[in-house]
């Protein structure tokens, strides 16, 4: 129990199961796709096999965010090289893993209108039926899991991989109804049905899963072009406004991002000319009273703010 949790407790160890877990069906998906003759369980051994590489990746990249943010003489070194961290590789990530899977699935969506227009093909459903069975199972037990543990971590990358393990358990949920249903039919004079079971479940299920990343990818593409969130854009509004009104300034300027797990916040405050000068002390607990207004101080918060009277330094 201890190792589980060991395991289990961080962004890390999930994602390690994970992957083992996609291994796994992936295996399993491929040989008995090849064993039945079914495209749509071949197909969901590729599709498990190519979510496993990205999670793969995304621990990669959650792996370099951590140890950027630990005070050890590794962590040192890969912050001298990398000064400006790694958040910016989590959107690139997501993005690259959202594409690839809605190109895999309207590859498959392809084939399987080729097979149904050819006149589909015959199927094995005992070896299709059990591997369906399996891998529901399989998938509920990883996705459960991982949305009870991610209610804590909150982490985009775990959101995306129980994403993943909803859309596996959902084809392999509807492979299981459509393998029944032409186990069912076999020995009536509906048998003809049989040979196509397997391409329209194929193509029904790739119709399902092509929009499901669109919202990830759209998220993801938002942050690599640093558009800046309406919500955060208006609470740094809002406290700046403010800090130039009570203060007497002339004006702000506002920039902010989210990029991956990173809120990215640089403030310029334009002060009148001739200011009463102020000790340095006192203008970092300003800038103390300002980021306490913010709020959301973190390690993943990268807030600047400047003080100037010559405007240009703020554009």
């Amino acid at each position: 129990m201890a190792l589980w949790e060991a395991l289990m407790w961080n962004e890390q160890g999930v994602l390690r199961i994970s992957i083992a877990a996609t291994m796994v069906i992936a295996a399993l998906g491929i040989v008995f796709g090849i064993l039945s003759g079914s495209f749509s369980i071949a197909f969901d051994g590729v599709y498990s096999l190519a979510d496993a590489a990205l999670t793969g990746l995304a621990l990669w990249v959650s792996s370099l965010i951590v140890k950027s943010a630990q005070n050890d003489a590794l962590s040192g070194r890969i912050r001298n090289r990398f000064t400006m961290g790694f958040w910016h590789l989590e959107p690139m990530v997501l993005m690259l893993n959202g594409c690839l899977l809605m190109a895999v699935s309207v590859y498959a969506l392809i084939n399987a209108i080729i097979s149904v227009l050819n006149g589909g093909h015959e199927l094995h459903f005992g070896v299709a039926i059990a591997y369906s069975a399996t891998t529901v199972v399989l998938c509920t037990v990883v996705a459960v899991i991982a949305i009870r543990m991610n209610r804590r971590l909150k982490s985009d990358f775990i959101s995306l991989d129980i994403k993943a393990w909803i859309m596996s358990g959902g084809i392999a949920l509807a492979l299981l109804i459509a393998f029944l249903v032409g186990l069912a039919v076999k020995q009536t004079p509906a048998a003809w049905i049989a040979n196509y079971v397997d391409p329209l479940v194929l193509g029904l299920v790739c119709l399902v899963m092509i929009p499901l990343p669109i919202g990830t990818v759209w998220k993801a593409l938002t942050e690599i072009l640093l558009m800046a969130p309406v919500e955060l854009k208006e609470h740094v509004d809002h406290v700046a406004s403010r800090t130039v009104r009570s203060l007497g300034f002339l004006s702000y300027r506002a920039y902010v991002a989210r990029v991956g797990r990173a809120t990215q916040i640089e403030l310029y405050f334009i002060v009148p000319e001739g200011l009463p000068p102020k000790t340095v002390e006192e203008w970092d607990a300003l800038r103390d009273e300002i980021g306490a207004a913010i709020g959301d101080e973190s390690a993943n918060r990268w807030l600047t703010i400047a003080f100037t009277a010559d405007a240009e330094w703020a554009e």
